[in-house]
């Protein structure tokens, strides 16, 4: 059914973990600034994550709201406000309450429906991991599509190891298989692979929303990629025809933030000032510090931080390094070696927290990224123009890295050959500081950054009017504005 005006309704619902809601929330945004109506749907506790930039996309005089629904966590044996997946991840909660929290998931369809029912947007733009909003959405007769938060070409490697299943037919975890019909000769292992991919258990419960997730996939409207054409072409192209998947782009979506308080608040709140942290990028030369960060959900160990801290302090470059602030001050010399923040004063800067990233990256004394190339950090270093050392350690962070290195060529591998996303000992010492070494200096870091910077250029001309993104939303917008249900 079609509004009863003219105006497009779009309902956004994001999972709620932070590298999921932050795109998707930018994704509203930029739905509204093209004169959609929006309404992102999430659980009381999630909405000061992202109400500040709502407010300021509002107070432009665009039409986006925040409708909430409850979240039932008791009764499926959360700790009570755990509505927020990186909690459990930042807590050490392990595999089984992360399996609790999905499948809590589940429970939030009746509420999505009794919202759905009243206010009957023309569509509904949910998270891969919300499967059965594609059945929710047709009771209504609302198209569903699908964000995945990932780029074409993780998405192709996906689809290409559910149809062929390469990974079945080596005898090891470590043995690399190629996999079938990819434009490149893509090499992986079962280490490398996600924990659903790799644990092929059908009694298992990931395993099986998993199955449903690529059910709910299959039988949706189409997809919504935060991403841009000229960054992966063949992927893109190969995503829609080989696998028939109807697939729109409209990436980066980070660049509707072009105020500092949006660049500076998406997701938490940061632990150290914005001008603060611009002040000290201020007194250094263009390309000489390097950015570290592994993203929300990295629970990296004690012995892990000690190891990049030796890393950075061998390879003598400047460095901005985000830790979590879940390590407490008994903890700290642990993971710190012994006076290593006197050592690396003026040349180092800890952030312990949740840090500016977009804000950072755009500096120009931001010249390389040592990255865990979660898909959100990666294209913003991409869109940056800056290069990375990659670092995967979970979910499809491995086909990403492979995009990086081995296809774009803006990157570094620093060896890692297993997902840790609950920890592990995967990342050495003497690997980072090779890598970091390779990364800023010399004739391989000055061609990568060459290429990658003109991967950045693309990436803006992309959302311009007239551009691959804007031309594809365009596309999408005018598809929706027809009655694609009855």
């Amino acid at each position: 059914m079609c509004s009863e005006v003219n105006q497009l309704h779009a309902l956004f619902f994001p999972f709620m973990a932070h590298g999921h809601m932050i795109p998707l929330v930018d994704m509203a945004k930029l739905f509204a600034s093209r004169g959609l109506k929006t309404t992102i749907v999430t659980t009381p506790l999630n909405v000061p994550l992202f109400s500040k930039t709502v407010q300021r996309t509002k107070n432009l005089g665009f039409e986006i709201n925040i409708r909430t629904i409850e979240f039932s966590t008791v009764e499926t044996g959360l700790p009570e406000g755990c509505e927020n997946a990186d909690l459990i991840i930042s807590q050490a909660m392990g595999w089984d309450m992360l399996k609790k929290f999905f499948a809590a998931t589940t429970f939030l369809q009746e509420p999505l429906e009794r919202l759905l029912e009243e206010i009957h947007p023309d569509c509904l733009i949910a998270d891969m991991f919300f499967p059965w909003t594609t059945d929710a959405a047709a009771k209504f007769g609302i198209p569903r599509l699908v964000f995945h938060g990932t780029s074409f070409f993780s998405l192709c490697v996906g689809q290409s190891l559910r149809l062929y299943e390469p990974h079945k037919k080596v005898s090891s975890d470590c043995e690399p298989f190629f996999m079938p019909n990819l434009p490149d000769d893509i090499k992986l292992t079962r280490n490398e692979l996600p924990y659903p991919e790799r644990h092929d258990d059908e009694s298992d419960d990931f395993n099986k929303m998993y199955k449903k997730v690529n059910e709910g996939d299959s039988k949706s409207y189409g997809v919504v990629v935060n991403s841009f054409y000229e960054l992966e072409p063949v992927y893109a192209d190969h995503y829609r025809k080989a696998f028939g998947r109807k697939a729109w782009h409209v990436g980066p979506v980070s660049l509707c933030n072009r105020n500092i308080d949006d660049k500076a608040e998406r997701g938490r709140e940061a632990s150290i000032n914005e001008n603060e942290c611009l002040s000290w990028l201020e007194t250094k030369k263009p390309d000489s510090v390097v950015y570290i960060c592994f993203g929300s959900m990295v629970n990296l160990s004690a012995s892990q931080l000690k190891e990049i801290a030796k890393g950075l302090e061998a390879s003598g470059q400047q460095f901005i390094w985000v830790v979590k602030n879940t390590i407490n001050s008994e903890e700290e010399e642990a993971w710190l070696p012994v006076r290593f923040e006197k050592r690396m004063e003026g040349k180092g800067l800890i952030i312990r927290g949740w840090a500016p990233q977009v804000l950072i990256l755009d500096h120009e004394a931001i010249g390389g990224f040592v990255t865990h190339c979660g898909w959100n950090s990666t294209l913003e270093g991409i869109t940056a123009g800056v290069p990375m050392a990659t670092c995967p350690l979970s979910a499809e962070q491995f086909y990403n890295e492979k995009l990086v290195t081995q296809i774009l060529k803006i990157g570094i591998r620093i060896g890692v050959q297993e997902q840790a996303l609950l920890g592990g000992d995967s990342i050495k010492s003497k690997a980072l500081e090779e890598a970091v070494s390779r990364l800023m200096e010399g004739e391989e870091a000055e061609e990568m950054r060459g290429k990658v910077k003109a991967f950045g250029k693309m990436a803006r001309k992309a959302i311009e009017v007239g551009g691959s993104s804007y031309s594809d939303l365009d596309s999408l917008i005018e598809e929706l504005s027809f009655c694609h249900q009855g």
